[in-house]
Formats: structure tokens, C-alpha cells, sequence
């Protein structure tokens, strides 16, 4: 099913992962129900820095299939690095970017392929 959006609850949940996190980065994966994204699940053995943050994949449950990913990016950037650029297809089709100062407009979706999306915030 093709997400077409993000619960309000969840983006907020990750503009405040991010404020907590920061300077360093988080990073979780992302789940959808009948086409919005509403979930997440940091894995067990996740590394956050000041500049990256990585998952260790081999600690994904059995049975998740993540619709895509979310990270900050505490230097307020909201483009997609080179590396995240690498990620994306490997964690699904739709990608958050929450960046500082964590704002409720401080966030960006793109695609697996790092194309920006719209993604419509709903209750």
C-alpha cells in the first residue's frame, strides 16, 4: 500500500526523540497501517553519534517489514546526506528527516530513492 501520510502523534514522537537525542542523532524504523505511518521500533543495538547513527539490522524481528525509516539531523540540515542516500532502500519506501531545533514544521519526507514527498500529518 502506498503511505500517504504521517499520524500527528508519531511525528511528534519523533521531533521529541530528536530534541532528546541531540547533538546526537537518532534513528528508528517506521511502520504503516492502512497507509499512514503510526509506528516505530528503534532496534536493540542502535549506535547514535554526532554525526551518524546507525541500526544493526540483524536485530530486526522476524515478521517486521518496515514501511521506511526516521533520523535527525541535529545540524537542522533537512536534505538527505550521501549516506542516508545509502540507507533508504535498504529500510523501506518512505524516509523522515526531524532536524533542530525540532519544530513542528522541522521535519521532511523522501522516498527510497531520496526524492522529497509529501506526506499529509492527520489525527
Amino acid at each position: 500500500m502506498q503511505v500517504v501520510g504521517i499520524h500527528r502523534d508519531l511525528l511528534r514522537l519523533l521531533l521529541a526523540l530528536g530534541r532528546d537525542a541531540h547533538p546526537s542523532e537518532f534513528v528508528a524504523l517506521l511502520r504503516e497501517r492502512d497507509g499512514i505511518l503510526e509506528e516505530l521500533e528503534i532496534l536493540p543495538g542502535t549506535v547514535s553519534g554526532s554525526e551518524s547513527a546507525s541500526l544493526q539490522m540483524d536485530m530486526l524481528p522476524l515478521g517486521l517489514h518496515p514501511s521506511g525509516s526516521a533520523h535527525s539531523h541535529p545540524n537542522g540540515v533537512l536534505e538527505p546526506s550521501d549516506a542516508d542516500l545509502r540507507f533508504f532502500p535498504k529500510t523501506g519506501r518512505y524516509h523522515i528527516i526531524v532536524g533542530f531545533p525540532y519544530r513542528t514544521n522541522d521535519w521532511r519526507a523522501y522516498t527510497a530513492d531520496g526524492a522529497p514527498c509529501r506526506l499529509e500529518v492527520v489525527a
